[in-house]
């Protein structure tokens, strides 16, 4: 087609145009949507995904955070002596991004916080060289005096401040009484968290709140002035926990459980508690071996020399952690054991309360029982036999023969379900962590009629196993008039005003026998320690009641040279109204000391001796029968000023001899120093005129002597002896003295000693 000027027409092409136009117009529609809908997914990314993300960032860069640290609360014992505190302390920590804009030195920075810290230069430098990291910590927890030459660094003298070196505020835990209650009290890790013991259990109370404040700030890092933004919440410091633990009953504990330790040279550690029968509430409990809270990642010294003597470092690390699980745990708690005849006092109060028994009736020992279902027979600890005894003989002497009568008429399903009753077959729940279980037989194979060695064994304490806050919450429950407690250790939580936060009272479980029956079961042991068995735990003027007991590490034995013992004794006094128990445990003592081996020699003096000394610190009086003061040791009356005469009349009436050194005419001196108690017969060195002379002597070995030959053995050397524990009379002898013989003391010092039977070598 042509136009008027003869000239063809363009619509194809304007067609073509028009197409490609529209084409184009499609497309770029289609890239906007496609870019829109990338947009819009990015933006729902950033704004909706992201959102809590990018605010913290967002925050982060725009708000500056200042914290409050909150002080870890204190733990006390239950007459507020501090157990457990928290101090001001300070981490030190670099910038290297602040090191490098500001160009400061950092090497030379390096050298001066080495020489404070008592780090190594070339770790210090190479946190310098992370230059891009804001927070790199150097040094967690350092002191005052420390922080102040930190500071004096920073401050640069005259020179501008340094920037890149900060202190932030932290706290550090001390343990003021080092190991004392170790187990019970428990430490906390690097990051102030309790780790064990109250630290643990009790953490919850103890860590408190950190404050918090936030401000806005511009982008070079300085705060904003208005305040309409500043964020601030109160920090809180922790609350304080008070124990059931006095530290002076604690104190006697350690110190006499220690002394058995080296004494009788025990080989797989010890255990003691102390505990208040009517309440529940734990006095004392402590575990060997201990550790230092305050340095809780150190071994003892003879354990990290056996460490260290292994060659492999996989297994000397291995070895180091291992002992260091066993040096934190408490064995009062953790471990089970066979509580020997010290279960015998169940096996009583179980009889007793079923009217089986009564202390009228009579039993025979030939040396040996046959029980069904045993191929040999059960041998008694006499093997001679005890011939026919009552009751209380029968446990005085601790008879095996006796016992599996008594817990046959018992029978095994009521003796079930009173071991059942008197919680033995569960976790006492004590508010300590880690605590053990009992294993016992299964009902079925307990009460199966066709073997009855199970009950047998069962009666005297043997073949089972119970962890010793068991025990002794089973021993307080016959002794305080048959109820079952809870034990605990932590008496109340308090805030920093005072505030009562948790109170911890006494929880009666059940009544597992009745007053009458406890009263019966009380004047039993009582005869068992003034009379029987347990007499090495007698001390004049204290009524004490308990059971001796021994058993046989049997699994052990296997693999063994020699047999293996845990000995144990459990008593409390005063006998008509118990007002403390303690329960005490060797676990294997060593042959090499040459001594026999049994609870009656090695335990109950100590427990003895520490009831005594807690009895006197909680205020009760001797009460002194004629045969105790007979032979009661006496204290020296102070004569200073005194003359010649009046002096010598003085120590005649108190029994005890004398010699005068000097030509005054009065007394100017004296040894030993007035009112030490000292035994009878002893001589008083009076000093006229004169002073003594201080000096050292040598202490004697008295062991296996009566205690008349060890008065003038320890008299010769200017030393004196006191009986802490154990029997009187002519047949009695040194079993443990208390200074160790070849110890250098001070002239005049008081050696103390437990006397036991020279003829009591069996188990009691």
């Amino acid at each position: 087609m042509r136009n008027d000027n003869g000239r063809k027409r363009s619509r194809p092409r304007e067609r073509r145009d028009k197409w490609f136009n529209s084409r184009t117009l499609i497309l770029m529609a289609a890239c906007g949507i496609v870019a829109f809908g990338i947009l819009v997914a990015r933006l729902y990314y950033l704004q909706i995904v992201r959102h809590e993300d990018y605010q913290r960032q967002a925050a982060s860069q725009q708000s500056s955070v200042e914290t409050e640290v909150a002080q870890r609360g204190s733990i006390l014992d239950r007459n507020g002596n501090s157990l457990a505190v928290s101090s001001s302390a300070y981490n030190v920590f670099v910038s290297p991004y602040e090191c490098r804009e500001n160009k400061e030195d950092a090497a030379a920075v390096s050298a001066a916080l080495a020489e404070i810290l008592g780090m190594e230069y070339e770790e210090i430098y190479a946190r310098f060289d992370k230059k891009d990291s804001w927070y790199e910590m150097l040094k967690k927890q350092v002191d005052e005096e420390t922080a102040e030459k930190v500071r004096e660094l920073i401050r640069n003298g005259d020179e501008p401040s340094l920037t890149s070196v900060h202190l932030e505020d932290s706290s550090i835990r001390s343990y003021p009484y080092d190991r004392l209650a170790c187990h019970v009290i428990g430490f906390v890790g690097s990051e102030n968290r309790g780790l064990e013991g109250t630290e643990a259990m009790y953490d919850r109370y103890l860590t408190g709140s950190v404050g918090k404040t936030v401000t806005l700030v511009n982008g070079w890092g300085g705060q904003m002035m208005s305040t309409a933004f500043e964020d601030y919440s109160i920090g809180r410091n922790g609350d304080n926990v008070k124990l059931t633990i006095d530290v002076t009953v604690q104190s006697i504990v350690e110190e006499y459980l220690q002394q058995a330790i080296e004494i009788n040279d025990v080989l797989n550690g010890a255990a003691c508690i102390a505990m208040d029968p009517h309440t529940g509430e734990v006095l004392a409990m402590a575990s060997y071996g201990n550790y230092d809270p305050n340095d809780y990642l150190t071994l003892s010294e003879p354990v990290q020399e056996t460490v260290d003597a292994i060659e492999d470092e996989e297994q000397r690390n291995r070895a180091t952690t291992e002992a260091l699980y066993r040096q934190w745990r408490n064995k009062a708690l953790s471990d089970t054991y066979e509580p020997g005849s010290v279960f015998k006092t169940v096996t009583l109060a179980m009889a007793l309360e079923e009217g089986l028994v009564t202390e009228e009736d009579t039993f025979y020992c030939g040396g040996s029982v046959t029980v069904r279902g045993r191929e040999e027979p059960i041998l008694c600890w006499l093997h001679s036999g005890h011939g026919t005894q009552t009751l209380a003989q029968a446990t005085q002497n601790s008879c095996n023969c006796a016992f599996v009568d008594i817990g046959a008429r018992v029978g095994a399903e009521k003796f079930y379900e009173y071991v059942d009753s008197f919680g033995l077959f569960d976790e006492t729940n004590i508010d300590l962590a880690g605590e053990g279980d009992s294993i016992w037989w299964s009902t079925d194979v307990f009460t199966d009629e066709s073997n009855k060695s199970q009950l047998a064994a069962a009666s005297f304490g043997q073949t089972f196993t119970v962890t010793p806050i068991q025990m002794i919450t089973a021993i307080s429950a016959c002794c305080n008039g048959g109820y079952l407690m809870q034990p605990y250790v932590v008496s109340s939580v308090e805030d920093g005003e005072g505030n009562t936060v948790l109170l911890n009272e006494p929880v009666v479980r059940r009544q597992v026998i009745s007053n009458e029956t406890s009263a019966t079961v009380n004047r039993i042991l009582e005869s068992v320690v003034t009379y029987g068995g347990g007499s090495n735990a007698y001390v004049a003027g204290y009524h004490i009641a308990g059971k001796t007991g021994t058993s046989e590490k049997v699994t052990e034995n296997l693999t063994a040279d020699y047999r293996e013992y845990v000995v144990s004794f459990c008593g409390y006094a005063p006998a008509e109204d118990p007002q403390v128990v303690v329960l005490l445990l060797l676990d294997t003592p060593s042959h090499r000391t040459g001594r026999y081996i049994s609870g009656a020699n090695m335990a109950a003096p100590v427990v003895g001796k520490i009831l005594s000394r807690v009895l006197d610190y909680m205020g009760y009086e001797p009460d002194y029968s004629e045969q105790d003061l007979a032979v009661a040791d006496v204290p020296v009356p102070n004569l200073s000023g005194w003359g010649q005469n009046d002096a010598v009349s003085a120590l005649t009436y108190e029994k005890l001899d004398y010699e005068f050194v000097g030509s005054g005419s009065s007394v100017t001196a004296q040894c030993p120093e007035p009112w030490t108690v000292i035994a009878a017969g002893s001589k008083v060195i009076l000093y006229l005129g004169e002073e003594p002379e201080a000096e050292e002597v040598v202490v004697p070995n008295i062991s296996g002597l009566s205690y008349p030959e060890a008065v003038r053995r320890l008299g010769s050397s200017g030393l004196y002896a006191r009986k802490a524990s154990g029997v009187s009379g002519a047949g009695a002898v040194v079993g443990t003295q208390y200074t160790e013989a070849g110890a250098k003391v001070p002239f005049g010092s008081v050696v103390e000693v437990a006397l036991i039977e020279a003829s009591g070598q069996g188990e009691y």
